[in-house]
C-alpha cells in the first residue's frame, strides 16, 4: 500500500513512523511536516531523526509545511513531549536534508500523477491537506482515502489536539468528500505496551525497536500508569489490520473508530519493531545513541 505521512512528530509520531517504515505492507512515498506538537522547523528535526533510527531510504522525500494553522496564531505551549518534542532524549543530529519545496508542493507533485490511489496518513492538524486542496482540488483524485488522527463520537481530550489546533482546516478536509477514516480518542489510547515491553525494545540491538522503547518509556513516566498509549500509530497500524477497527459511519464518506482490538495491534507493533530472531540487526537500522 502506497501512504504518505504528514506528521507534527511528537513522541507518538514518533511511533507511527517507525512502524509504517517497518511494516513490509507499506510503502511510504513521503513525509510531510507541520507544525503542531512543536513548531514545524523542529518538527523536521524530529522526523529526519526518526527516520535514521528507522533506517528508511536516504531519498525519502521530506518536506516541511505549514507554519501555523490557517487563521489562528499557532498554540506551542504544550509540553507533554518533551521541550524538543521527542522527549528530551538528545539523539544525535540527521545527516538527511528535506526536499527544498513547501510540502504542500511535493504532495501535489506525488499526487497529480498517480496511477493507483495514495492513501494520506494525517497524524497532525490538517492545515498542510487543506492548503493542498483548496490550490490543487485535483489530486483528490489520487487520494484513495485519509486517515486522520482526531474526532471522537462520545468524548473530546487531547486525543483531538489536531482538529482543535486548526479547526478551518478540519473544516475545509472533512467537508472535501474524501473517504475519511477518523482515529480518535475513543480509540486513540486503548493500544499500549506495559513496562516490560518497553524494557525488551530498550534492549534491542535494532535501531527503531531501540528509539521505540525509549519513547514508550517517555509515555510510561508521563502517565504514571505502568503502560504506554502507542497513540497515532494504532491509526497506522489500521492500515494493514483494517479488520481490528470498529467504525462508525458519522456521514457519507466519514467513519470514526469505536472500538480497536488493542491485543492484536499490539502484537502487531511490536512484532513489526522487534527483530525477527533474538540477537538479529537491521541492516539500515542504526540508531543514534542519545548524547545528553
Amino acid at each position: 500500500m502506497d501512504v504518505i505521512l504528514d506528521v507534527d512528530t511528537g513522541v507518538d509520531d514518533g511511533l507511527a513512523l517507525l512502524f509504517a517504515i517497518r511494516h513490509p505492507a507499506l510503502r511510504v512515498l513521503a513525509v510531510t511536516c507541520v507544525t503542531g506538537n512543536v513548531g514545524v522547523d523542529q518538527v523536521l528535526i524530529n522526523t529526519l531523526k526518526v527516520l535514521d533510527a528507522a533506517g528508511a531510504p536516504a531519498d525519502l522525500p521530506v518536506a516541511a509545511g505549514a507554519t501555523r494553522p490557517l487563521i489562528a496564531a499557532a498554540d506551542l505551549t504544550r509540553s507533554a513531549h518533551g521541550l524538543d518534542g521527542l522527549a528530551d532524549l538528545g539523539l544525535r543530529s540527521s545527516s538527511r536534508r528535506p526536499v527544498s519545496m513547501h510540502a504542500v508542493e511535493l504532495l501535489h507533485q506525488l499526487l497529480q500523477p498517480a496511477i493507483a490511489p495514495i492513501t494520506l496518513v494525517c497524524l497532525a492538524p490538517l492545515t498542510n491537506l487543506a492548503l493542498l486542496l483548496r490550490l490543487y482540488p485535483s489530486v483528490a483524485a489520487s487520494i484513495g482515502r485519509v486517515i486522520c488522527v482526531g474526532g471522537s463520537l462520545y468524548r473530546t481530550d487531547s486525543a483531538d489536539f489536531n482538529l482543535r489546533s486548526d479547526p478551518e482546516a478540519a473544516t475545509i478536509v472533512l467537508g472535501f468528500g474524501l473517504p475519511v477514516t477518523m482515529y480518535g480518542s475513543d480509540v486513540f489510547y486503548d493500544v499500549t505496551i506495559d513496562r516490560t515491553d518497553a524494557a525488551r525494545l530498550v534492549t534491542s540491538p535494532d535501531g527503531a525497536a531501540g528509539l521505540a522503547g525509549l519513547l514508550a518509556a517517555h509515555q510510561i513516566a508521563r502517565f504514571g500508569t505502568g503502560y504506554a498509549p502507542i497513540g497515532d500509530a494504532g491509526a497506522v497500524i489500521s492500515l494493514v489490520a483494517p479488520e481490528g477497527l470498529g467504525t462508525t459511519r458519522d456521514s457519507g464518506h466519514v467513519e470514526i473508530a469505536s472500538s480497536v482490538d488493542f491485543g492484536r495491534y499490539r502484537d502487531l507493533f511490536l512484532d513489526t519493531l522487534m527483530p525477527a530472531e533474538p540477537g538479529q540487526v537491521a541492516p539500515t537500522g542504526q540508531f543514534g545513541a542519545p548524547t545528553g
